[in-house]
């Protein structure tokens, strides 16, 4: 069967790393599966099994008369640093080119209540895009990049794996609303569109 795409959110599996802002990516995925499920009445089906090193999901985003809309949604359970394993096995194997793909993540870069989506270019040390770079041999795939800020000097790692600080919490939740919003503009209206909306939200 043929997908129109392949959304990635990139985290780490476990409860104990849920709300921790290296799971952002996870975070917003999990927001777009609950957005199919509402405008559905149902919920996505899921095409991963046991034994899998992922969960993956098939989602209908086709509007009204329009014609299906069918996208692959990804959650990588091999740990950050393994997430192109997943990448690679779904996107071979639904034989999604890479143009069609999307990576959300958590950026160090950017401040919180930003986000940016840019086409290829550098990991910014961003180990599951690199893992993601290094499987897929291209860099040439889409990037949702939600804020994360910088932390004190030499913090970085224990940064990443902290939970959101409580005054986060209101950022983070309008942070995700704009990245549903931005995914769903990936899908239903092209890069340009989504790209535009990204780059030139702020809170």
């Amino acid at each position: 069967m043929a997908f129109s795409g392949l959304i990635a959110g990139l985290g780490n599996p476990g409860a104990e790393y849920r709300n921790t802002r290296h799971n952002f990516g996870f975070m917003a995925i999990e927001r777009l599966l609950r957005e199919s499920a509402e405008t559905k009445g149902r919920l996505p089906a899921k095409l991963s099994g046991n034994r899998d090193n992922f969960e993956l999901w098939k989602a209908d985003f086709g509007e009204g008369d329009t014609a299906s809309a069918e996208w692959l949604l990804l959650k990588p359970l091999t740990f950050m640093n393994g997430s192109g394993e997943a990448v690679l096995a779904v996107s071979s194997y639904y034989r999604i080119n890479s143009w069609r793909i999307l990576i959300v993540h958590d950026e160090l870069d950017l401040p919180p209540g930003r986000m940016k989506m840019k086409k290829g270019g550098g990991s910014a040390g961003h180990k599951g895009i690199q893992s993601i770079e290094h499987r897929l041999g291209t860099a040439d795939f889409f990037r949702l990049r939600l804020g994360i800020g910088k932390p004190e000097q030499g913090r970085a790692l224990s940064h990443v794996l902290e939970p959101f600080a409580a005054a986060e919490l209101e950022t983070v939740e309008k942070c995700l609303s704009a990245a549903l919003h931005s995914m769903l503009l990936f899908i239903r209206t092209g890069a340009a569109a989504a790209q535009q909306f990204c780059n030139s939200f702020s809170l």
